[in-house]
């Protein structure tokens, strides 16, 4: 079964198709057995991804000394994205999902034990580490892509706001875990286990991948190998104004709003004076309300255009609220609201772009959202550090906060006006509301009245 308009479909056993959207439970989709196989996998993964992450640029700060040898690591992690990220995309929809994640999977294992056995023998320099970290944003050029538009073919269209959803809770859930083991095996045996612990972690998601049922998968129909397939794919997005729109947005609150390691580092150093462990503090916040976030749109069970423009206004909201915080812990009790509102929008634009595209198309669509989304905190980041040398990490986060909640507003008026809508405000029950109205009822309400 396919989300997209006019494309081959199969019928899957498992999740039947209802007309309209409905709420489900929190954990629907692992009902699903292949999902399910695909979520406990990923579990174990994204754990061992943010011990390497952390591990990684401990052994760069070690072996150089220098915190610009760990930026340089990071960015050759994030280049091959931005380089090659929508040929990546083009990939994905030739090729069938599921091989090509055991590929990419197992690419980035035997990527981890081979910076394992150089550290754990002594012999890793730090142009080692480079070229891992290159290796790896090479497979993920594909993996991510792959990744995203697979949990369709899982799922189907019904289930997918919510398998989204506890991806990004899978996401938050290891964000809080593998730095902790991260940091207990660096300081107790070393880097070079930690490196070894991610590179086994990827038997868990191949093994789940191996295990999956074929015939239980939604089936769609491949991109055909031709020319001109990434121009293709650019002109279907341009020629959808609810994925452009939402892409743009996307990029805005990534470039603007999450620049959250130029902030946070300055608030508690520069700020409250309270050196790293209110750092540590800040970004545990985000992470738990990142996961409520993720697990409320999982309950919510529907990715709508409004959710998504009150998502982002809210989110750059609570930026400019956080950056005339008086006290540490007031501004500290503000990431948690701000995590979840950033996580909002991040499962909502996902999703609502997976279930607006063709599955033919998908790959390639989710690539280039991807790539804007991944790749806008890097570009925005020297803005950020612009702004917060010049007047202050007070006035950076309150300008990031501006232009990310006047992009929603701007958005939402330019879609309104595209689908023929109006802003309808006023008093339902003794409470104010506003929404957006079809035109033609304000014309039919000016008719009644004359």
């Amino acid at each position: 079964m396919s989300s997209g308009p006019g494309a081959a479909s199969a019928p899957a056993p498992t999740t039947p198709t209802t007309a309209g959207p409905r709420k489900s439970s929190m954990f629907s989709s692992l009902k699903v057995r292949n999902y399910r196989l695909f979520f406990l996998g990923q579990v174990v993964s994204n754990t061992g991804t943010w011990m390497q992450r952390i591990a990684q640029d401990w052994l760069v700060l070690s072996l150089t000394g220098s915190a610009t040898a760990v930026g340089i690591t990071t960015a050759l992690q994030f280049l091959p994205m931005l380089l090659f990220g929508l040929y990546g995309g083009v990939l994905v929809d030739r090729l069938p999902k599921r091989r090509t994640l055991l590929f990419t999977q197992s690419s980035m294992a035997l990527t981890g034990i081979a910076l394992a056995v150089l550290t754990l023998t002594g012999h890793v320099e730090v142009w080692h580490v480079y070229l891992a970290a290159f290796a790896v944003g090479l497979a993920t050029v594909v993996d991510n892509p792959a990744r995203q538009s697979f949990v369709s073919e899982m799922v189907g269209p019904d289930q997918l706001q919510n398998a989204v959803s506890l991806n990004s809770a899978n996401f938050q859930s290891a964000r809080l875990i593998g730095p902790a083991v991260a940091g207990l095996l660096i300081t107790g045996v070393g880097t070079g286990w930690a490196f070894l612990a991610n590179g086994l972690s990827f038997v868990a998601p191949v093994t789940g991948l191996l295990l999956m049922r074929s015939r239980e998968l939604y089936a769609v129909q491949r991109a055909p190998r031709g020319k001109g397939q990434l121009r293709e794919g650019l002109r279907y997005v341009a020629g959808r104004p609810e994925l452009i729109w939402t892409i743009v947005l996307a990029g805005f609150v990534s470039t603007f709003g999450f620049n959250f390691p130029v902030y946070l580092s300055a608030f508690a150093d520069d700020v409250f004076h309270a050196g790293a462990g209110s750092y540590s503090l800040f970004n545990t916040l985000m992470a738990v309300g990142s996961l409520a976030g993720a697990l409320l749109a999982a309950r919510r069970g529907t990715a709508r255009m409004r959710v998504l423009v009150v998502g982002a206004v809210a989110f750059g909201t609570m930026e400019i609220v956080a950056a005339f915080a008086p006290s540490l812990w007031l501004f500290a009790l503000l990431m948690a609201p701000i995590g979840m509102f950033g996580m909002t929008v991040n499962v909502t634009a996902n999703s609502s772009i997976q279930m607006s595209t063709d599955p033919s198309m998908r790959g390639r669509v989710m690539a280039l959202y991807m790539m804007i989304f991944m790749g806008g905190a890097p570009l925005g980041a020297p803005i950020a550090g612009w702004i917060t040398d010049a007047y202050g990490v007070r006035a950076g986060l309150a300008v990031g906060g501006a232009i990310t909640a006047a992009a929603a507003v701007t958005i939402a008026l330019v879609l309104a006006r595209v689908g023929g809508l109006r802003l309808s405000v006023g008093w339902n029950q003794g409470h104010p509301h506003a929404r957006f109205v079809p035109r033609e009822r304000r014309e039919e309400e000016l008719a009644t009245v004359a």
